[in-house]
This record gives C-alpha cells, sequence and structure tokens, in this order.
C-alpha cells in the first residue's frame, strides 16, 4: 500500500545527481541549477488516485495517477514521458519510457526516511528525504 509513503518530504542528501541529470540528456545549465535545490515532494492519495507534487525554487511539478496503469508525464526536465508506477514488495516503482529510452525511480522507505534511486543504463544516485 502507498500509506509509508503518504506526507510531505524535504530532501536531505543527494548523491550522484548530475550524473544521473547528464545520463537523462539535461543540460549542463540545468544540471547546475538542479543540484542546487532541495525540492519538497508531497504525496497523497484520495481513493485509489496518488498524487506525487514536486516543489522547489527551480520549478514545480505534478502527477496524479493509479498504480499499474500507463500515464503521459511531462517531466521536471520537460521531457514527454509514459509513466507507470507499481508496487512491488515494500517499493513504489515509477518507470518512464521516451523515445528509445528508460529510467525507473524507486522509492522505498527506510527508517522512516524515503530513499529515492534514480536508476538510467548503469547511472544510479540516490536522494533521501526525510518527513516534515
Amino acid at each position: 500500500m502507498v500509506e509509508p509513503f503518504l506526507g510531505k518530504w524535504k530532501l536531505v542528501s543527494s548523491e550522484n545527481f548530475d550524473e544521473y541529470l547528464k545520463e537523462l540528456g539535461v543540460s549542463s545549465e540545468v544540471q547546475k541549477m538542479a543540484g542546487l535545490v532541495k525540492p519538497n515532494v508531497t504525496i497523497s492519495a484520495n481513493g485509489d488516485v496518488v498524487n506525487i507534487k514536486t516543489e522547489s525554487s527551480l520549478s514545480n511539478n505534478e502527477i496524479s495517477f493509479k498504480l499499474g496503469e500507463e500515464f503521459e508525464e511531462t517531466t521536471l526536465d520537460n521531457r514527454k514521458v509514459k509513466s507507470n508506477v507499481t508496487l512491488e514488495d515494500d517499493a513504489m516503482i515509477h518507470a518512464q519510457k521516451w523515445l528509445d529510452k528508460e529510467t525507473t525511480i524507486k522509492r522505498q522507505i527506510v527508517d522512516g526516511k524515503m530513499v529515492v534511486k534514480c536508476t538510467m543504463n548503469n547511472i544510479v544516485s540516490t536522494r533521501i528525504y526525510e518527513k516534515m
């Protein structure tokens, strides 16, 4: 269930995020700006619809979806992707596909923190959020 993920989270640490953004094809200018911001993420649910809102000084983004159903998403770096979010064991797996590319964002609750692993090809970025 999504219950452990619900709430407002703040970014407290980030590893290898610039390399992940580079792998996504994000410009070096946007990589630098993105590396400086500490976004807040709010995850909520209304029935079977999950909402993830990301807010930072750089930009804001919000997605709503039903688990296991593909949806169209415009990412914070302005990619138009087909996304699908599923729950597997204790993880929320967010797969994004565009062109012939794919990235995965895996969210897990570990010791009360939300650990987010962003993976594309062999590049992995780990971002840790604490509940606000």
